[in-house]
């Protein structure tokens, strides 16, 4: 992969951009916009800036975008039918509209599993749900030894009095992957559904709603390379069945009955393009035949990404690790990098995270710091009275130059505490 033509794939970092130094680690939190995102968002604005339905040439087209668009992240997902991808305004709104639709199916009494490990978007619906309808609330633990899920006791967890799952396939604290697919199969086996958080995982990982087994599977299009806009997948079984809340001159089928309102024809068309970005990465710097399918381009573009994103990752493990007064929080293995996403957050005794983000930012590295909406993970790791982490999130645009500044710059501010 040449990483000059792909930061020149970004115009926030494209050569003759902005000349003063800006270094994002910030990308957990959201990535830059691949020029591909921006240029369709414009072109729809422009040209398919028009409802849906009519006869005419700018709703036609704005439909045949729409329509493509779904089609884009059902092959994103490897879906069995366009018609099982769900947009929303953000990963948080659909989920709070998919748990209520799935609560008036449950009764006081049912029960339904949390980690310890999830971002809130996938905790605070579900407790609400629960405290609405009395359901009991079961969790499975995180291990602050091995920043892993502990699924030694998950047959007992998740028994015949479960009716749901909720599970992160990637922790945006810890960057630990998880298991999703043993967590599914399980919830399969006694008939519960499950709820798959891949926001922190889509940016890295390949996604296959078919092998892993589960009913519903969500993300958010920012982290991604695209704008801010989030994406559901569900079964369609599923959809099709579950009471949808919305107006009554809405769809009654999928996805339109979860869509609700008029859909941004712009949010929609840059989603479409983020995912071209996978695919023009695949069929740039991967090994697919010219005539492959656009889920084949953008399983390899993927591929090539994390390739490129492992090698940054363990250097910058391997050079906090060198700096003394740094403990990082999640898994620094470099044998284990499988098992996490690029996303690496670390803390300093008796400093709080903002004065060391506050540092960084002025030598133009963009980092976040505090819990990053990770609420349970950070009290799990005892973090929650230290204002958290600071968080460093590598993606496929970042250079080892970069995170030897990083490293550099983090190592000469540690100097100056003693």
């Amino acid at each position: 992969m040449d990483i000059d033509t792909v930061r020149d794939a970004f115009p926030a970092m494209a050569r003759g951009a902005e000349p003063k130094k800006r270094i994002f680690f910030d990308n957990p939190a959201g990535t830059q916009m691949a020029s591909r995102s921006i240029e369709r968002m414009t072109r729809a604005m422009i040209e398919t800036n028009a409802n849906l339905g009519g006869y005419f040439e700018t709703s036609l087209a704005a439909q045949a975008m729409v329509d493509d668009a779904h089609q884009a992240m059902a092959d994103f997902f490897n879906a069995a039918d366009r018609r099982e991808v769900v947009f929303g305004q953000n990963m948080t709104t659909l989920t709070f509209a998919v748990s209520r639709a799935i609560g008036r199916d449950l009764n006081a009494g049912d029960a339904i599993v949390l980690t310890r490990m999830d971002h809130d978007a996938n905790v605070a619906p579900w407790l609400m749900l629960a405290e609405d309808r009395g359901l009991e609330v079961r969790w499975i633990d995180l291990d602050p030894k091995t920043f892993e899920l502990d699924l030694s006791t998950l047959e007992a967890t998740i028994d015949e009095d479960v009716k749901l799952v909720a599970v992160g396939y990637a922790s945006n604290v810890t960057g630990t992957i998880n298991d999703v697919k043993r967590i599914a199969q399980r919830a399969r086996a006694i008939g519960a559904l499950s709820y798959i958080d891949a926001v922190q995982f889509a940016p890295h990982g390949v996604i296959d709603v078919q092998e892993i087994g589960c009913d519903f599977l969500v993300c958010s299009a920012y982290k991604f390379f695209g704008p801010h806009h989030g994406v559901l997948w569900g079964r369609f079984d599923l959809l099709q069945a579950l009471t949808a809340y919305k107006v009554r001159a809405a769809s009654n089928t999928p996805p339109g009955k979860f869509e609700t309102g008029t859909t941004s024809r712009e949010a929609l068309a840059g989603v479409l393009g983020a995912v071209e970005h996978y695919a023009w990465l695949g069929q740039s710097f991967g090994n697919v035949h010219p005539q492959a399918t656009r889920r084949e381009r953008i399983v390899a573009g993927i591929e090539v990404a994390d390739r490129y994103e492992r090698v940054l990752t363990a250097r910058l493990i391997a050079g906090l690790s060198r700096i003394d007064g740094v403990l990082i929080q999640g898994i620094s293995d470099v044998a284990a990098l499988a098992r996490r996403v690029p996303t690496v957050s670390i803390t300093v005794d008796g400093t709080d995270p903002a004065d060391i983000a506050k540092a960084m930012a002025e030598e133009g590295i963009y980092l976040w710091h505090g819990h990053n909406y990770g609420l349970e993970p950070i009290k799990r790791l005892g973090l929650a009275d230290r204002n958290g982490v600071v968080r460093i999130g590598l993606a496929h645009y970042n250079t080892e130059a970069e995170v030897d500044f990083l490293l550099a710059k983090l190592a000469d501010w540690m100097k100056t505490r003693t």
